[in-house]
């Protein structure tokens, strides 16, 4: 894979050959560039970015204008080039050795052969382990994962998804403080932690913002973070191959398990099963268990009620749908990282309109700033945004249903909807209830009777009362103020 830049090699630069080898006696310019180059790289990006991912470069030779780095795998080699080739690129032709372009090629043997000279200059003093590249996450590649190294079974973390670039919120300040308690602490706080939330309200970055924290206060201890594909993939191997016991070892030799999306594990009873039994012998050990989901354990369908009293009994912490200040605070991070000013009357119209999820407006951001830098850095406007995301915004102006609401009620307050449909007067019930009618009032066109149908068959003035109810105590309850207000801008398209 070749990665080039938009200019030429200066030919005053100094002469490379056509074909040189990396090495020699003593370090020559290129070797002590690739020096500087790495320096380059392990400051912009951290140590933790580095070491996970840009330490398994190694530099080869140089060929005509291209310098030639070598990984060991195809993910590798793909992952690199899309995440940092065009920062390899820009390092390299500041280097001044007439190179436009950086190759970067899949090549095991040379890549596992001992650092070359211009390594030990820039990093005398770490241990040899250290020099050697990181195997590619197995399971990503096309191999077989195979039991007996963590590193060959975990999804590969996001240097993107940490703790310093997550925008926290009222919607997800308890679910990150929670996180990061877990992650900072010396002794196991709370076992389980258990993460929610509906799609793209952030699970992911904060398990991945978890693992990485983890990794970088001890990077002795074992953590081992996969997707609940992987596990269910692992066992049902394990058992095909008649090797339980070696699966049993590996997972419940961590110190650390991590499992995101768990609610694939419906009606796979053997697998779980098997995370049953993981997860008692973890936690009797004092290890950490951290499991994501999109439902609280209670809601998980086809989950064993055994299973879910056990996810249920550390801390359980929800990732709400976004307000409007949270959609604006991380709309004014994306335009900072990405070092464009986009103005204030921009990043409102979109926190106002795009209230779907976190990805769907990073996402929106993104299309803005490539649409302003490639068609002649035409200036971003509301129109401009208007025009550029017309389908986003057309998907996030739809109808809003009595179902939505009852639906995004129970998902806020944390209930089952037969409950809210039910006849149960208890306030943990009958309160999220009355909202939600009050909601259907406010936000659709139906009547009364249609309501109560919709409501387990209630009377139109059981409707009423709800919500003249929830009108009486909005003016003096903020904190039902303020659910209401969460609610509607989450649902409101």
């Amino acid at each position: 894979m070749t990665l080039t830049g938009n200019g030429n090699g200066n030919g005053n630069n100094r002469d490379v050959s056509n074909e040189r080898s990396f090495g020699g006696e003593r370090p020559n310019a290129l070797e002590l560039a690739w020096v500087r180059v790495r320096a380059h790289l392990r400051s912009e990006y951290g140590d933790a970015a580095f070491k996970n991912w840009l330490r398994s470069l190694t530099l080869l030779r140089a060929s005509g204008d291209k310098v030639v780095l070598a990984v060991t795998s195809k993910f590798w080699r793909d992952w690199i080039a899309a995440h940092y080739g065009d920062r390899l690129v820009a390092l390299w032709k500041a280097e001044n050795l007439g190179f436009n372009g950086v190759e970067i090629v899949v090549n095991a043997v040379e890549a596992k052969e001992p650092r070359p000279r211009g390594d030990a200059l820039e990093m005398p003093q770490r241990e040899t382990d250290e020099a050697r590249p990181q195997p590619a996450p197995a399971t990503m590649n096309g191999e077989e994962p195979r039991l007996g190294d963590v590193q060959n079974l975990c999804t590969p973390l996001d240097p993107r998804l940490t703790f310093e670039t997550f925008v926290i919120g009222k919607p997800n300040e308890f679910a990150h403080a929670a996180a990061l308690r877990v992650a900072e602490a010396d002794e196991i706080p709370f076992n389980p932690l258990f993460l929610y939330g509906g799609v793209g309200l952030g699970k992911t970055h904060l398990m991945h913002a978890t693992a990485w924290r983890l990794r970088m206060r001890n990077p002795a201890r074992r953590v081992m973070f996969l997707s609940s594909e992987t596990f269910m993939h692992l066992f049902v191997k394990a058992v095909r191959y008649k090797d339980t016991h070696a699966f049993k070892e590996q997972f419940r030799s961590v110190d650390v398990l991590m499992i995101d999306d768990v609610q694939f594990f419906g009606e796979k009873s053997a697998t779980q099963e098997e995370l049953f039994h993981t997860f008692n012998a973890l936690v009797d050990h004092r290890r950490q268990v951290i499991i994501s989901a999109d439902k609280p354990p209670v809601d998980l369908q086809g989950i064993e009620e055994r299973l879910k009293s056990r996810l249920g009994s550390g801390v359980v912490a929800q990732l709400n749908p976004t307000n409007y200040e949270l959609r604006l605070s991380i709309l004014q991070a994306k335009a900072e990282q990405k070092g464009v000013a986009i103005p204030s009357k921009v990043t409102e119209f979109l926190a106002h309109k795009i209230t779907s999820n976190i990805r769907e407006l990073e996402g929106a951001m993104t299309r803005l700033f490539a649409h302003a830098t490639l068609l002649n850095s035409r200036e971003i406007s509301i129109d401009m945004a208007q025009e550029v995301l017309q389908d986003l915004l057309r998907a996030n102006d739809r109808h809003v249903t009595i179902d939505d609401i009852q639906k995004r009620v129970c998902e806020h307050y944390n209930i089952k909807m037969a409950d809210l449909l039910s006849p149960r007067r208890a306030r943990a019930v009958a309160r999220p209830r009355q909202v939600a009618m009050y909601l259907a009032k406010q936000l659709t066109t139906r009547s009364l009777p249609e309501i109560g149908r919709k409501f387990g068959g209630r009377d139109h003035t059981t409707i009423m009362h709800g919500v003249r109810k929830i009108e009486e105590l909005r003016g003096g309850d903020p904190s039902l103020n303020e659910d209401i207000e969460i609610l509607t801008r989450s649902l409101t398209r």
